[in-house]
């Protein structure tokens, strides 16, 4: 088989080893095909998230029975080891548990970035240490670019597929071993690696939902973790006039309009959560509006002193929004304000907001209460 050279490896000599994390997906299973054929010694890995038994045939799931079949299929089409470790315990700590308690704090959280934070990246950078590999490779959408003193975290090129939002959390210590070769190519070239390849996950569609939650019913989940998360409460207008009753504040989101159940002669969104009331407050259009929001647990991914005068940039708040311009100010040594240049709305805690320069992620956090 030929050697690929457009895909090596920055700072990775010819034939080192290197550990390719495996989720089962046409992504992971291109990346570790490519690094075979560029000429590096792989070894894939695969956390295994859900109890084996329970998740072979759920549609949307990812880490469980059906992906680790199609992950151990590639490293047998091309002889390298493959390793599954089981993290069931660990993902339900740090990630269902998180994303259930703010649910019930009446946050909107973003269970994948947690999960490569406290999981993916923690854990299997520590297991490809183990074993001695020069790097982790990840079939991430984003690239990794040498900058003048450190490693920088950059956007993809193709803008339909880049992962840069749910990578903010990657610290410098863990870019300097990471790589991402699928950064700099569209998703269809890698369609057609996987095809060229010969991969039996060539046309395995991508997942869509949050990976524990594939039929898209948070609500139910967090039921099922925390039992009476669905009691009912009041629905209350912001000048304190009680317009109905709800059935449960996680069924509810900030900015949220349909299906509240209540009829008023003006639209009504809801503008806040309640979690210790048990209420859902609703307002106009216009109470959404947030010039500043703070963003707390920030990771700097550059030299965070440039942010203490503020510094014009652009943030997105959520993954699917192109950036929007704001000027960032360091707050403490991990707490950020962000002015916008224009009132955003439906902004909503535990979102996470991520500051970009260009294509560059200057870091992130997590959007919360004005300190007191």
């Amino acid at each position: 088989m030929s050697k690929d050279s457009s895909l090596k490896l920055d700072g990775i000599e010819d034939g080192a080893l290197v550990a390719v994390a495996m989720s089962g997906g046409v992504d992971s299973s291109v990346t570790a095909a490519l690094m075979v054929e560029a000429g590096y010694q792989v070894v894939g890995i695969t956390l295994q998230l859900y109890d084996h038994g329970q998740m072979v045939n759920k549609k949307g799931a990812c880490c469980a029975g059906q992906d680790i079949y199609d992950a151990r299929t590639v490293a047998d089409r091309f002889g390298f080891p493959h390793y599954v470790l089981d993290y069931e315990n660990v993902f339900r700590q740090g990630v269902i548990d998180d994303f259930v308690e703010s649910y019930l704090q009446g946050e909107t959280p973003v269970p994948c970035i947690r999960c490569n934070q406290r999981v993916k990246f923690k854990d299997l950078l520590a297991t490809a240490r183990d074993l001695n590999a020069k790097a982790l490779i990840t079939g991430h959408y984003v690239r990794r670019i040498e900058g003048e003193t450190n490693p920088e975290l950059h956007q993809a090129i193709d803008p339909n597929r880049d992962q840069s939002y749910f990578l903010f959390t990657t610290t410098q210590e863990q870019l300097d071993y990471l790589r991402f070769p699928l950064g700099g190519m569209p998703k269809l070239e890698t369609r057609e690696h996987a095809r060229r390849l010969g991969l039996s996950v060539a046309d395995k569609p991508d997942s869509q939902d949050i990976c524990f939650v594939p039929s898209g019913g948070y609500a139910s989940v967090v039921e099922k973790y925390r039992p009476g998360a669905l009691d009912p409460g009041e629905i209350v207008h912001m000048d304190g006039r009680v317009l109905g009753q709800h059935t449960g504040i996680i069924n509810y989101t900030i900015g949220q309009r349909r299906g509240l159940g209540i009829s008023s002669a003006d639209p009504l969104f809801v503008v806040q959560l309640d979690p210790e009331a048990r209420r859902v407050i609703v307002g106009p259009h216009a109470a959404l509006a947030k010039p500043t929001i703070w963003v707390r647990e920030v990771n700097w991914l550059c030299d965070k002193t440039i942010f203490e005068s503020g510094l014009k940039a652009s943030v997105k708040i959520r993954s699917t929004q192109d950036p929007i311009p704001a000027t960032i100010y360091q707050r403490g040594p991990h707490l950020a304000e962000v002015l916008f240049e224009t009132p955003e709305y439906g902004v909503a805690n535990g979102q996470a907001c991520v500051f970009f320069d260009g294509t560059q992620v200057l870091g992130g956090g997590w959007i919360t209460s004005a300190p007191v």
